[in-house]
């Protein structure tokens, strides 16, 4: 399904004040998924660059610097 911005914006201002309300908290509950799936994803990266790093060649070169 498609809609444009413009068509959701028409929808809303037809609907009862407590749908509108309803409406901005699941868009908000939209938003803190997509930021905890991001978060959730720069964690997995994080955690597997340190993989990369945690070896005995780098840490005898690092412990000589």
């Amino acid at each position: 399904m498609s809609i444009n911005r413009e068509e959701l914006k028409r929808i809303i201002d037809h609907i009862p004040e407590q749908d509108a309300i309803e409406v901005a908290v699941f868009i908000g509950y939209l938003n803190a998924k997509r930021e905890r799936e991001a978060l959730k994803n720069l964690e997995h990266a994080s955690l597997t660059s340190m993989e990369f790093w945690n070896n005995s060649v780098d840490d005898e070169v690092w412990n000589n610097v």
